[in-house]
């Protein structure tokens, strides 16, 4: 049985969602971002036991096409991003396209609809989240950063930066409190 999970960004996510399926008597045979398959098939009463397992930890059950479609989007741009050694100079529309075998104008028309942004944007904004991240780090320097995270220039991630964030990397860097945000929450 397959099972998407929303909200489901890291690794410590998927330790979770495991122990929560684990418990309820499910044994996952995969576990990926966003998703879950179980050989066994499930009751109504383990169903609602998970669910309500799951919504306490912040997750949610997805059981619509498009919501999963969704889920799908975020998941492959996290991943990408977050979980990746090095974005390459990567088109965005063909990775989704191909990854999510769909064309990229309905993924991107769903995802604004739904979301009310576009997935470039989202897609910037996790590139931001990532780039305070790697400046609170403190252990590379900004055109390190640039080059980790497929920015064409040091100039460009730094305007991208500052039109997001209002700060620039530098100015951020030297704060005292981070204002950074959890990934589900962009």
């Amino acid at each position: 049985m397959h099972f998407y999970i929303k909200n489901m960004v890291c690794n410590r996510c998927k330790m979770a969602v495991q122990k929560e399926f684990e418990k309820t008597g499910l044994m996952p045979i995969t576990i990926e971002l966003g998703e879950v398959e179980t050989a066994e098939t499930i009751s109504k009463e383990q169903l609602e036991e998970l669910e309500n397992a799951l919504k306490h930890l912040g997750f949610e059950l997805i059981d619509d096409k498009k919501s999963r479609l969704i889920e799908q989007i975020k998941t492959e741009i996290i991943r990408l991003i977050h979980h990746s050694e090095e974005i390459e100079n990567t088109n965005l529309s063909s990775l989704l396209s191909e990854k999510l075998h769909y064309e990229y104008n309905y993924i991107s028309n769903l995802f604004s609809e739904v979301e009310g942004t576009t997935i470039e944007k989202y897609f910037i904004a996790q590139r931001i989240e990532k780039v305070k991240e790697l400046l609170v780090y403190d252990e590379l320097s900004l055109s390190q950063i640039a080059i980790q995270l497929g920015y064409s220039s040091t100039a460009y991630l730094s305007s991208q930066f500052k039109k997001v964030t209002g700060l620039t990397p530098t100015f951020y860097k030297s704060l005292k409190e981070t204002k950074r945000k959890n990934i589900d929450e962009l």
